[in-house]
């Protein structure tokens, strides 16, 4: 229990954006590429899905947020499908109840909370959510869950505490105290915000450059330096998730989530 308490005390002190800027401006230097090959052995990461070879990475940023071969991340066609905005683990999956709460790792969090207090919060009442972790080895890219239009884009400041099983079981409500960048999409089945969660020893979360306005699915969105956490809030209505998805249950871009069903 001390053991416990010692780490999360040194994790408040630790979890700031100075820490992360100074970590993040040393993986763009170029003596930092010297650890590609330990980082890329130590995580098990499988380079042949990487659109470049390994040496050709310049830094470990760069190596951080490689491409894939289009190939190796086929996109649900289903049009009614929701697909995986990223390879990750699930951590939280369900309905969100009366009272605006959904629950990740044993913590509650209001949908308000994770949103920022903005208004569109109350679309979300008896709705639908899924958390995905994304570790330090997975591919780092966000693409669009549905196909769509951006009709909103919010940064909220904020701490940068892990979001791994330490940070979210252990220290309170990470997921709306960390820093984010909302983007929301608006859809044939509503308006889903793309909640993109900053955490310790991520130096940024940057749109894809250039940002198109109206997106297919499975476009690029964005990315982190770094691993990190994407929630995604459906809206109340006619959406079941594939019975197959449970915490823990890891998925990749473009697998579907989940399918809206027809009401006619």
């Amino acid at each position: 229990m001390k053991s416990q308490r010692f780490l999360r005390l040194l994790t408040e002190l630790s979890s700031n954006k100075r820490v992360s800027r100074w970590i993040g401006a040393f993986t763009k230097t170029k003596c930092s590429r010297l650890l590609i090959p330990w980082f890329s052995k130590s995580f098990s990461i499988r380079m042949e899905e990487a659109e470049r070879p390994v040496d050709t990475y310049r830094t470990l940023n760069e190596f951080f947020i490689r491409r894939l071969k289009e190939s190796d991340r086929p996109i649900d066609p289903h049009p009614s499908a929701l697909v995986s905005p990223v390879d990750a683990a699930i951590t939280g999956i369900g309905r969100i109840d009366d009272h605006l709460k959904i629950q990740v790792k044993g913590q509650h969090y209001k949908t308000e909370e994770s949103l920022d207090h903005s208004p569109t919060f109350e679309r979300y009442r008896g709705g639908f959510y899924i958390v995905l972790y994304l570790s330090p080895a997975e591919y780092h890219r966000v693409h669009s869950p549905v196909t769509g239009t951006i009709i909103g884009k919010v940064h909220i400041r904020g701490t940068t505490y892990p979001v791994n099983e330490f940070g979210l079981t252990k220290i309170r409500k990470v997921l709306s105290r960390n820093e984010r960048l909302i983007t929301y999409i608006q859809h044939p089945n509503g308006i889903i915000p793309v909640i993109k969660v900053g955490a310790m020893n991520v130096s940024g979360i940057k749109y894809a450059n250039p940002l198109a306005g109206r997106l297919n699915k499975g476009d690029e969105l964005a990315y982190f330096e770094f691993g990190s956490t994407v929630v995604l809030l459906l809206e109340n209505g006619p959406f079941k998730f594939c019975s197959n998805l449970c915490v823990g249950h890891r998925v990749r871009v473009g697998e579907p989530l989940g399918y809206w069903r027809r009401t006619e």
